[in-house]
């Protein structure tokens, strides 16, 4: 077998900056002008892009004029401004009606910018701001400053040049043009989103990673490297001190693997040693499942099925760009990330249908299907979080069901928990951020169901309500306080384009959870 193609240096990320600057006097590969919806009989630009008609002696009204632009959203124009601009081209771009334009629609109309600039060649390009009805300057900045980012994202680590003849053409740097008295308030909500967005992207990296390339142990350096790089702690339990601590459900997985798990902890904000509590902050625990690579074990997924298993970590790659995040804006909570990371594979030591093993808390499970594999790790996860940390809210995240995808499609992520206000506040956080959770209903018959007749509690529930009684079985271990889970086997990854994805890992939750910090603050639970 061909060895794999080592992994190539990153290129530098985007370079984002907030400027002042006339639009017509920008000496930029291409300038965006963002245009709202116009009615052909009544036109009329916005100011701003008034001044740059004016130097290009009326050229964008007379394209206005005949109706080749109408500002649809996602509608795109290119001119060649000559004489009058110092950019080379001129992107006119649809932001739809203005009564609707929101986050997510300038954060779409800012990727579509790296795309096109991309698509036809230019290292930089400036953006003129528009204005909106419905956000502040600050809003504005930011989602610019995430669609730019997330949309500039790709994977192709492992391609000579791109997986093309020709080396990749890639946007270097994108200045965004505010009026000058509204610069200062741009910056600062522009550094946050790129902050959030290079999270996001951290995420995608460590989801989109061959499993070759990415065993629990480089899970482990990988996390690592970004607490050095933003100051977090991080602890990392090996195989020895998670026997010691009898994490049974999470070894179980791990023992058909040649390669060992790891159990990672990283804080924000952790509490000095010797001091008490959390010096008045409160904690709130991000929980996220690492399988490195899903064959199913002795369960054994049909081959179809096995492709795109190396998505199954998504949600500990989540957690760990959230902590990222968490740090570089610092958000002011004691904040916990928690990953279990292993692989499930089948061999002679592979766990089996029919064990019966014992968690960390002292439960123990009936096993039935070893493909089923997410929640055991989970479930030693949980409990860790809930005993070691006191939480005021625990939040986990997995690729746990096919089931949610057949329920939800790809549209939205699952959302279940004991606690109804943190699950209105993960709904309300994802709608802010643009990132949709359905609530599915979480009952006490649903826990009982998972009741085993030889065991504490039997690790699945059959066929009906699969993503249901999934998050039923670690209702068993994360204990009375305020606990939700995310579901996000539909949404992890896609295939189909979008703006801000182009395929593979999406990074889906790292914003969420970071608007979830923020409203934890604000919010009694």
């Amino acid at each position: 077998m061909a060895a794999a193609r080592s992994r190539k240096q990153s290129p530098a990320p985007l370079d984002v900056s907030v400027s002042a600057r006339r639009a017509a006097d920008c000496p930029a590969d291409w300038l965006v002008l963002p245009l709202c919806e116009l009615d052909p009989a009544r036109w009329r630009l916005p100011a701003r892009a008034q001044a740059v008609d004016r130097a290009l002696s009326g050229r964008i009204g007379e394209v206005l004029s005949v109706g080749d632009f109408r500002g649809r959203r996602g509608q795109t124009l290119v001119l060649y401004p000559g004489e009058g601009c110092k950019a080379e081209r001129i992107l006119l771009l649809g932001l739809g009606e203005d009564s609707e334009l929101d986050a997510e629609g300038l954060r779409e109309a800012a990727g579509r910018a790296i795309r096109a600039a991309e698509s036809r060649g230019g290292k930089s390009l400036a953006i003129l701001a528009p204005s909106s009805r419905r956000l502040k300057t600050s809003g504005v900045a930011q989602a610019l400053a995430e669609g730019l980012v997330l949309g500039a994202y790709r994977f192709d680590r492992y391609q000579s040049n791109g997986g093309d003849d020709e080396p990749r053409r890639r946007v270097e740097s994108a200045q965004l043009l505010f009026e000058s008295g509204d610069t200062r308030a741009a910056r600062t909500a522009a550094a946050t989103g790129i902050a959030l967005s290079e999270s996001q992207n951290l995420a995608r990296d460590l989801s989109n990673e061959p499993p070759n390339h990415l065993p629990p142990v480089e899970v482990a350096k990988r996390a690592t490297d970004v607490a050095k790089e933003v100051g977090l702690k991080i602890r990392i339990m090996e195989p020895a001190e998670l026997k010691r601590r009898k994490f049974g459900a999470m070894m179980a997985v791990a023992q058909g693997s040649a390669n060992p798990p790891r159990l990672i902890v990283l804080e924000h904000n952790a509490p000095k040693k010797g001091a008490a509590g959390s010096r008045g902050r409160k904690t709130i625990c991000l929980v996220g499942k690492g399988v490195c690579f899903d064959s199913g074990g002795l369960s054994l997924k049909p081959s179809t099925s096995m492709v795109k298993m190396k998505h199954d970590m998504s949600g500990g790659a989540t957690v760990i760009g959230a902590m990222r995040a968490a740090a570089l804006l610092r958000v002011p909570h004691h904040v916990v990330g928690i990953v279990g990371a292993v692989e499930n594979m089948p061999s002679g030591t592979a766990y089996r249908p029919d064990d019966v093993i014992t968690s960390a808390c002292g439960k123990t499970i009936e096993v039935q299907n070893t493909d089923a594999e997410g929640r055991l790790v989970l479930a030693d996860c949980l409990h860790l979080a809930r005993t070691e940390f006191d939480p005021i809210a625990t939040i986990d995240l997995a690729t746990l069901t096919g089931a949610c995808g057949v329920a939800l499609g790809s549209w939205s992520a699952a959302v279940l928990g004991n606690h109804e206000r943190l699950v209105e506040l993960l709904i309300r956080s994802g709608e802010k951020v643009g990132e949709r959770f359905w609530q599915l209903p979480l009952w006490d018959v649903h826990r009982e169901h998972m009741r085993s007749k030889i065991a504490d509690v039997k690790q699945t529930g059959g066929r009906e309500g699969g993503t249901i009684t999934a998050a039923a079985f670690l209702w068993h271990f994360a204990g009375d306080g305020p606990w939700a889970h995310l579901d996000i086997a539909s949404v992890a990854d896609s295939e189909t384009g979008t703006p801000l994805h182009r395929g593979g890992a999406t990074g889906f939750g790292v914003r969420t959870l970071i608007e979830l910090l923020h409203e934890i603050g604000e919010a009694k639970l």
